[in-house]
């Protein structure tokens, strides 16, 4: 049997930070990337756009994005040691800054859309009318104010050149630390992920009361001739609505299932760095550390660009659809048919 030393080990987890960094964040920028382009394409067309939980989806898209342009461009070329921002404070503060804010935002609006679709399974006619596009409009302007609010103090507490830290680009004390790591446990991923969790229980337990209900309400509604096409005209509309609805609210449910997968590790991490932040640690350690915080770092990037994806394998035909007519919409304006 071979035996491995503390520093064999060390410089073996060094070595497969660094490829990861090469490699796994180039996979997931060029994945996470054309995603939630085309998630934008998508959502951003007329049959979608106009319903508040697509909207949602929408600018949780666009978030993801910058998130994925900020973020993952450092983590590649940290891959081959030439990442700026572990040595200029002022580039360190602002992709900080830009990162935190984008992801917090993209998780928030995820979050709001579970609020929407529990308004919209709601009995109650006055609930159902609070799942409309201006008070979607109106909450992600919310969320954005407070999401910059909440981040300001990156441009104080982050700095460039740290040691004995996760990254050389990180919290320059013990109490921004604290703030930073809790913060962003707590309010960007858990806080969030505990709503969607409630909310999502709720509009399930909503949808099953709705589907009894219907059982017993069997009406029978005489039609004349004259008003037989307009009543099925609005009936084909109103089915056309659930449709987008139910589709909505499905690939909602998986994309929660997905984000707690891959973001609660993250959140652990930020809060053992932080209970251990002074304790003794060894160099093993620090390197253990840093592998850790690079792979649960680089999960959170997959979070953000698997919508898509999601949307297109477990969203039904209606998201397909949009896209090949989308796709193909496109096509047809380059090729100037």
């Amino acid at each position: 049997m071979y035996n491995i030393s503390n520093t064999d080990l060390g410089e073996i987890l060094e070595y497969m930070s660094m490829q990861i960094n090469r490699y796994f964040s180039i996979f997931i920028f060029l994945f996470g990337t054309i995603g939630n382009i085309l998630n934008c394409v998508v959502l951003s067309q007329p049959t979608l756009r106009v319903n508040p939980c697509a909207y949602l989806f929408l600018i949780s898209s666009i978030a993801n994005m910058i998130s994925i342009l900020f973020g993952l461009t450092t983590r590649i070329l940290a891959g081959w040691n030439i990442d700026i921002t572990d040595t200029n404070s002022l580039v360190c503060k602002f992709r900080a800054f830009i990162v935190f804010v984008s992801r917090t935002i993209a998780f928030w609006l995820i979050a709001f859309a579970t609020i929407d679709r529990w308004f919209s399974s709601c009995s109650q006619y006055q609930r159902r009318q609070m799942s409309s596009l201006k008070n979607a409009q109106r909450g992600t302007i919310i969320i954005i104010i407070l999401s910059i609010l909440l981040y300001c103090q990156m441009i104080y507490c982050y700095e460039a050149n740290m040691s004995s830290t996760p990254l050389p680009c990180y919290g320059k004390n013990v109490v921004c630390r604290f703030l930073t790591d809790l913060t962003y446990a707590i309010i960007t991923i858990l806080c969030p992920l505990l709503i969607m969790f409630i909310f999502g229980l709720i509009t399930i337990s909503n949808i099953r009361q709705t589907c009894t209900a219907r059982l017993f309400k069997k009406k029978l509604i005489v039609l004349n001739g004259n008003n037989k096409n307009v009543l099925i005209s609005k009936k084909s509309q109103q089915q056309r609505k659930k449709r987008i609805d139910r589709y909505l609210r499905h690939v909602l449910f998986i994309q929660i299932i997905f984000l707690s997968i891959l973001t609660i590790p993250q959140a652990i991490e930020k809060f053992y760095t932080t209970l251990s932040v002074n304790a003794t640690k060894s160099l093993l350690n620090i390197t253990i550390n840093k592998f850790i915080y690079n792979f649960v770092l680089l999960l959170t990037y997959l979070a953000s660009g698997l919508p898509f994806y999601i949307y297109t394998l477990s969203g039904g035909s209606t998201f397909r659809v949009t896209l090949i007519n989308s796709l193909q919409s496109i096509l047809e304006k380059l090729t100037c048919r």
